[in-house]
């Protein structure tokens, strides 16, 4: 025999799908509630039927002995079963449907009785408590069983008590009352049951769609995947609940944002603060591919509706991919120059070839000169007012790029820079940014020129970059500053709104600003103000940029 597949093995115990298990379990409490209800509804009835027959039973006494005649007979007639007496308790017993109606005289002896014979007869109870003048109620065993009572003193004309009046209802027709209630009782309760079983298999069948018909290991298992998906993937994940709500953040989230988990249950305005990251994710700003600025990171973002009606927002950091694109766009930008620079030059050794070969030799020397000096001269200029390196070599390397592209790139004789800078990569991102910016906005336009001015105030660095472009209009000076925001075709690596965004988010890191204005002549003109942007000088430094300070000012 081929041993049973585990699929078709039988399982005992819970049933494994959430649906089946709900189900079952709900109806479970529903017939616990019905049975439960069924027991305490039927507990305290056989109490309350006992009651009320007691109280019939008390109620028949009273009126029997508050007949004067009866009292009237008791005294004057004699204990015989075709008495007045015995012929009175008999019609109140087939009136009342009592099981008997029992009239005594004072010494317990009987004038009444279902029974003729025991007529005359003691009483089979103790009647001493309604002879001495109380009302009595009891459940009690007779000469005709079990039966609920009632007595209460009988009493002459003048109130004396002359006997007693008991009045019995059979203790069967009370247990038949309570047997016939269990019917009508088992019909409630197995309506309510249905009920109950039908609300269950609906509320079921919806946690089924919810569920979709999984088991609860498989929840429990795709509950640690997605913990362990949320926490190893390296891109941030932000989910958001119908009402905008921050519901859950993974780790690589709260790492670009810079925030922790006690942003969840805020909205991203609180969160964050107003600006475009705020507006990606709560939906405010659509589209694929979005790209925000978080601190000094460059955020791509993506959001996508859920069926509940909130989101999920993913982060992807593009910081390094997008230096390295604005690298890749300087180097094609080099490449391009060094190609006409190439093209140049081979003119250049043409002209000294024919030179040479006419045997012009003094204007081959000057016409070298010439060329060498050109380039030594720029250099120089550049080096004698920026002291940091990584800033001269930059300013260097775009005064080539833009000759090559039609475009003067000076920098202004108040330039001065000295080497102490506390982050010269945060600047050199900064003049990049600005000049690559001056330098799209004039190239092909007559007369192109761009001036960079960057000069030391005490520990602040104020950077101002002009250019004879078109210039910005008023209305547009704020949204060049928004990430995502640009005039200009986007570059091969990617999308353009990202420079200036970076060029503010620096300065305001730094407690400084960005802003932009108009040029003298025309044109735009950029200023970044950087405090703390450089490092207290050394004493002597300090004494020696004091005494050329002073010479300069001699000199002027």
């Amino acid at each position: 025999m081929s041993p049973t597949s585990p699929a078709r093995r039988l399982r005992l115990g819970l049933p494994r799908r959430v649906f089946s298990q709900v189900l079952l379990m709900q109806v479970a409490i529903a017939a616990g509630v019905a049975v439960l209800a069924t027991g305490l509804f039927l507990a305290p009835l056989s109490h309350q039927l006992d009651d009320q027959a007691m109280h019939r039973a008390l109620a028949i006494a009273q009126t029997t002995a508050e007949q004067p005649q009866i009292a009237a007979d008791l005294q004057h007639t004699a204990p015989r079963p075709d008495g007045p007496v015995q012929r009175e308790a008999e019609r109140i017993r087939l009136a009342t449907g009592a099981e008997y109606v029992v009239i005594m005289n004072h010494k317990g002896t009987r004038w009444s009785h279902t029974d003729p014979a025991q007529i005359g007869r003691h009483v089979s109870t103790d009647p001493q408590q309604a002879l001495a003048g109380e009302e009595v109620m009891e459940i009690d065993e007779g000469t005709l069983g079990r039966s609920a009572r009632g007595k209460v003193p009988l009493r002459d004309a003048q109130g004396h008590i002359i006997g007693a009046v008991s009045v019995g209802i059979a203790y069967d027709s009370v247990r038949a009352r309570l047997i016939s209630a269990i019917p009508g009782l088992l019909a409630y309760a197995g309506g309510a049951l249905a009920v109950g079983a039908l609300a269950a298999w609906l509320i079921s069948r919806r946690v089924q769609r919810q569920t979709r018909d999984l088991a609860f290991s498989d929840i429990s298992a795709l509950l640690s995947e997605r913990e362990a998906m949320l926490h190893g993937i390296r891109e941030g994940v932000v989910a958001l609940d119908r009402a905008g709500r921050v519901r859950l953040l993974n780790d690589e989230a709260q790492r670009l944002l810079g925030i922790g988990e006690e942003a969840v249950g805020r909205s991203p305005d609180e969160a964050l603060g107003e600006g475009r990251t705020a507006d990606v994710l709560a939906g405010r700003v659509t589209g694929t591919d979005l790209l925000t600025v978080r601190g000094h990171r460059v955020l791509v973002a993506n959001r996508m509706p859920t069926e509940d009606g909130g989101a999920v927002a993913t982060l992807r950091d593009r910081t390094e991919l997008e230096q390295l694109g604005r690298e890749l766009d300087s180097t094609r930008g080099l490449i391009d120059a060094l190609r006409a620079q190439d093209h140049e030059h081979a003119n250049r050794m043409h002209t000294l070839l024919g030179l040479l070969e006419l045997e012009m030799y003094d204007d081959a020397v000057e016409f070298v000169g010439e060329v060498v000096g050109d380039h030594r001269a720029t250099a120089e200029q550049v080096t004698e007012k920026i002291e940091d390196p990584l800033l001269a070599a930059l300013l260097v390397g775009k005064a080539t790029v833009a000759a090559e592209r039609g475009v003067a790139l000076w920098v202004s004789d108040r330039t001065r820079l000295p080497d102490r800078l506390v982050d010269p990569r945060g600047l050199v991102t900064v003049v990049g940014n600005l000049v690559d910016n001056a330098l799209d906005a004039v190239a092909g336009t007559p007369h192109a020129r761009v001036e960079v001015e960057l000069r030391a105030e005490g520990r602040t660095a104020v950077l101002t970059v002009r250019d004879t472009g078109p210039g910005i209009p008023p209305e547009q000076r704020e949204l060049v500053f928004t990430e995502g925001w640009s005039t200009k075709k986007p570059p091969a690596h990617g999308k353009r709104g990202i420079g200036l965004s970076l060029v503010r988010r620096l300065a305001e890191r730094h407690g400084g600003s960005a802003t932009v204005g108009e040029a003298e002549g025309g044109g735009a003109q950029f200023t970044v103000v950087l405090p703390e942007a450089l490092a207290e000088p050394e004493p002597a430094a300090a004494l020696t940029l004091s005494a050329t300070a002073a010479a300069e000012e001699e000199a002027r």
